[in-house]
């Protein structure tokens, strides 16, 4: 059975992957994987197996097997047991899980419960969308006529009036086109008064006085409105005008591409040693292939710095340890001067992680830091504190950084003093971004 068969059988068995995610976080080889390939450790599922009837009563098959043999097993071959042939030099990686960062991020959310939802910047394409916006000009064919019609239909509506019944209100006694004006217009018929005295004019002497009140025409005289008259005489014309025109044009949409820029930020001072950069490690790699996987394109700027700072390729990264004291503020100058040149904030969103055991130059923090934290603009600011054997004395940088900027939704703060406090500070920084 392949790989792909084991672990769609793995996934029907049980929910155990999402632990060894988080085992693998914490405890796991990072080196097994690429930036591009992620393997996760699985647990191999023992697959049930018919075996022959130990009371060696018969069946159907081939071959001559032994008691208890699994069916379908292969029969040993040449080689198999050790004597001939030579051992293998290959890693099995049947025991591993083959993700990409995409599938990682999604695994990551559903894990921790995160939503971050990342922001497109830079506009790649502009492309025509549906027909929805609307302009006063345009090629016939783009015409609204649905538009234009209830345009008329409403001016229909609203100026309308049953010429008849004006006519029989025009000879209440003492009326008149005045007094039948204001009653008209106290009724919202839209009929002009200039009608009404053409109207007026047209009856003759005898009629107009033919009723004592509006009350006595309304119980002789039909009145239809305009919407019955619609209703049983249908539509025989529409007062469309120039003004209802209205013509068709495609939303202009832009695409917008998910870029994305981490710098990754680490003290490499002398107090720097290997299990704290072993934690360092455990924190960013994760990070990084989340992101990774959550933009359309991610790109990577790896610091490191004592007293002074420098640009570093990733390999060089966890590694390195110089001999140096600590200022931490020359990293973020450093930071602050590559995403300036290289990666605008109009463009990219920026995250900037950095890591250490907190211990750093007196007043470097609060005079420098700080200021250079809230002048550089990013999604999120993240400082990961480092302490697996005791915390020194003078190891106030995270304390200083948390106080400052409280409950702030760009900046977080996580301590890490074992491979347990991992995940935790993974989830700290991610949902600090996906809140913000």
């Amino acid at each position: 059975m392949g790989l792909r068969e084991d672990l769609e059988r793995y996934r029907e068995v049980g929910e155990d992957k999402r632990e060894d995610l988080a085992d693998f976080i914490q405890y796991g080889d990072l080196g097994q994987s690429l930036p591009d390939e992620i393997n996760i450790p699985i647990k191999i599922v023992d697959l049930p197996e018919f075996a022959y009837d130990r009371r060696d009563q018969g069946g159907i098959g081939q071959g001559d097997p032994d008691v208890g043999d699994p069916v379908g097993e292969p029969q040993p071959q040449p080689g198999d047991d050790g004597e001939e042939g030579d051992p293998g030099d290959e890693s099995g990686e049947h025991d591993y899980y083959e993700m990409d960062p995409e599938e990682f991020a999604e695994e990551l959310d559903d894990e921790l419960g995160l939503d971050l939802e990342p922001k497109g910047k830079e506009v790649v394409e502009e492309k025509e969308g549906d027909f929805t916006d609307m302009t006063r000009t345009g090629p016939d064919s783009t015409l609204d006529f649905e538009r234009m019609f209830k345009e008329g239909l409403k001016r229909k509506l609203a100026m309308d009036f049953d010429p008849d019944f004006l006519k029989e209100v025009l000879k209440i006694d003492g009326w008149g086109p005045d007094r039948t004006f204001s009653w008209a217009r106290d009724n919202s018929i839209n009929v002009s008064k200039h009608w009404l005295e053409e109207a007026y004019d047209q009856i003759p002497a005898g009629e107009k006085t033919k009723w004592d009140s509006i009350e006595e025409v309304e119980e002789n005289v039909d009145h239809r409105t305009t919407a019955q008259k619609i209703k049983e005489e249908g539509i025989r014309h529409v007062p469309f005008r120039k003004e209802d025109e209205r013509y068709r044009y495609p939303e202009i949409i832009e695409e917008r591409e998910k870029n994305v820029v981490v710098v990754n930020i680490r003290d490499v001072s002398g107090s720097m040693r290997e299990k704290k950069r072993e934690l360092v490690e455990r924190t960013f790699t994760p990070l990084d292939w989340y992101l990774t996987g959550k933009y359309d394109h991610a790109e990577f700027v790896y610091i490191a710095h004592d007293a002074e700072a420098w640009e570093v390729e990733r390999d060089e990264f966890f590694g390195i340890r110089s001999g140096g004291g600590t200022k931490i503020s020359s990293a973020y100058e450093l930071a602050a001067e590559v995403l300036d040149e290289r990666y605008p904030w109009s463009d990219w969103n920026r995250y900037v992680f950095a890591a250490g055991d907190s211990e750093n130059s007196r007043n470097d923090t609060s005079e420098n830091v700080i200021p250079l934290m809230e002048e550089i603009p990013a999604n999120l600011h993240a400082y990961v504190e480092t302490q697996p054997d005791g915390k020194a004395i003078n190891a106030t940088h995270a304390e200083e950084v948390e106080e400052h900027f409280g409950d702030s939704d760009e900046v977080a703060v996580s301590f890490v003093n074992s491979p347990e406090d991992v995940t935790d500070a993974i989830y700290e920084i991610l949902s600090t971004e996906a809140e913000s």
